[in-house]
């Protein structure tokens, strides 16, 4: 073989320049062609940057519920227990899901961290910083 035809190793969907444009005309659409990709590079660098900080929830990147949890031992009052149990079945209503107990209690665990003023006033209830002088 000599070689190949005239035109057989083109580009079938390369747009040919036509002489009537100007080399002007071709700049400027060469800088928005650049503007256009630097446009879509700070998209997609957006886009990456948002998928890095978006975390996938605990409850769904765990293998089971003791997951990255230490076991410590919880004895509550019957009158505890029962309330407990009644937030349970009303947050899987809210839910409409299962609610796991142990997600239950490190929630509770965690809001209560955050509300230390209204464990005080619970514990004070319970006689806590009472003194016998």
């Amino acid at each position: 073989m000599t070689g190949m035809k005239e035109g057989a190793g083109e580009d079938p969907f390369a747009e040919e320049s036509s002489p009537s444009e100007s080399p002007e005309r071709d700049a400027s659409e060469s800088e928005t062609v650049e503007e256009q990709e630097s446009s879509t590079a700070e998209t997609e660098s957006k886009g990456a940057t948002q998928q890095r900080t978006m975390q996938i929830p605990y409850k769904f990147r765990r293998d089971g519920v003791q997951d990255g949890r230490d076991r410590v031992p919880l004895f509550l009052m019957p009158d505890t227990k029962s309330a407990e149990r009644d937030a349970l079945r009303e947050l899987e209503d809210r839910f409409d899901d299962d609610v796991s107990l142990t997600d239950l209690r490190e929630a509770l665990m965690m809001v209560g961290l955050d509300h230390l003023d209204e464990v005080a006033g619970h514990l004070e209830g319970w006689g806590y910083g009472m003194t016998f002088e």
